[in-house]
């Protein structure tokens, strides 16, 4: 029997190369005779550019640009597809995960070095970047990589405005006339995870401004801010970003950039899977094991597992989805989508002795799912 391991990070845990890793090794010594092959997988959250680079083998850039808070640092970025496309992670530059808790601050946060690392990648000669945008320490509206493009942002006095949103909040116009016209021949395709809009309660500064260190006063600077944003673009440009699915994802980097780069939003588990000929491994394969932190209403919305799972069942294969934790009230919802699913929680415990435990209970479900799989083969056989 061939499994195809094909798991999403397990948040605050491990990430999804690990994650297959320990769900390989359950099946390794179980009592199934069987053959696996890992496909860790990623739906635009932060590692998800590295795995897109690792499964094309693609070349890896390193480049010295600069964190959130524009201290100087190395941060990596691929070449796949002969070298014409950039695969970007925002949060090799611009990452909550380069902060510490006591530094998180989004009103001073900037995506500058994601810019930088976009010119890097123009620099190769690339005509494509695939940007995942999961993950980012900010809430700018993409700003800062607009700002180091070239894009110049004024004030009522025609002053130059910073890039950060404690300024931008005094934004009038913007001047284009610098920007790096290379990047306008340049496809730019924006890989998300979360469907939410700009503004409003489920937009960007509301929903994860307060994950990045906002206060409520901040949160309603920000929302003000990428309003005033968002007005200017249209008043300038005639280009409406206040409703774009996927506009708010990463602090508005999505939307801003789809308002003056012509940035394409997409899901972001199919762009991964069509990227890395994931149907050709599912082809290979008779069973798909995926999975991730928790399985519930939300990873319908278009999460790894779900795109797994949708694209196992246009061939018939069979999904088995394991998780840290599946609510009750959404167990029903899953049933149409995965044909088994397993919350690997051996024993009632808290939240952080269950996270530290991920491993081992991957490992110890993944083995007593493969022994139930070898005792059906066996009364088949």
């Amino acid at each position: 029997m061939r499994i195809l391991i094909a798991p999403n990070a397990f948040k605050h845990s491990l990430n999804a190369k690990e994650a297959s890793k320990a769900i390989q090794n359950g099946f390794e010594q179980s009592h199934l005779d069987c053959i696996c092959e890992c496909f860790p997988i990623g739906d635009g959250g932060d590692g998800t550019g590295e795995l897109i680079i690792s499964h094309c083998e693609g070349i890896v850039i390193s480049e010295e640009v600069f964190d959130p808070l524009m201290r100087t640092i190395q941060a990596n970025y691929g070449l796949i597809d002969n070298k014409k496309t950039a695969v970007i992670e925002m949060a090799s530059a611009s990452g909550i995960r380069l902060l510490k808790k006591e530094e998180l601050n989004p009103l001073e946060a900037s995506t500058f070095g994601t810019g930088l690392l976009i010119k890097s990648a123009l620099n190769q000669g690339v005509n494509k970047i695939v940007l995942a945008v999961g993950g980012s320490a900010t809430v700018d509206g993409g700003c800062g990589i607009l700002a180091a493009l070239g894009v110049i942002f004024l004030n009522q006095k025609g002053e130059k405005l910073s890039c950060l949103p404690k300024d931008l909040i005094n934004l009038t116009s913007i001047d284009i006339t610098h920007l790096d016209k290379r990047i306008l021949n340049c496809e730019i395709v924006i890989l998300s995870d979360v469907k939410n809009p700009l503004l409003g309660e489920n937009g960007s500064a509301k929903v994860f401004g307060p994950q990045k260190g906002a206060t409520n006063t901040d949160v309603e600077f920000l929302e003000k801010v990428l309003i005033n944003f968002a007005e200017v673009i249209y008043r300038q440009f005639e280009k409406g970003i206040v409703n774009l699915a996927f506009g708010g994802a990463a602090g508005g980097v999505s939307a801003g950039l789809a308002g003056l780069l012509n940035a394409k939003l997409v899901n972001g588990i199919d762009a991964f899977l069509s990227l890395t000929g994931f149907d050709e491994a599912l082809k290979r394969n008779d069973i798909v094991i995926t999975g991730e932190g928790s399985l519930d209403r939300q990873t319908l919305q278009g999460k790894g597992p779900f795109g797994v799972a949708e694209r196992a069942k246009t061939l018939n294969i069979s999904v088995i989805g394991l998780s840290g934790r599946v609510p009750l009230e959404d167990a029903e919802a899953l049933k149409p989508h995965f044909d088994a699913v397993f919350v690997i929680g051996n024993e009632p415990t808290e939240l952080k002795n269950a996270i530290e435990n991920t491993t081992e209970n991957l490992t110890r479900t993944a083995e007593q799912i493969a022994n139930l799989l070898a005792i059906s083969h066996k009364k088949m056989g």
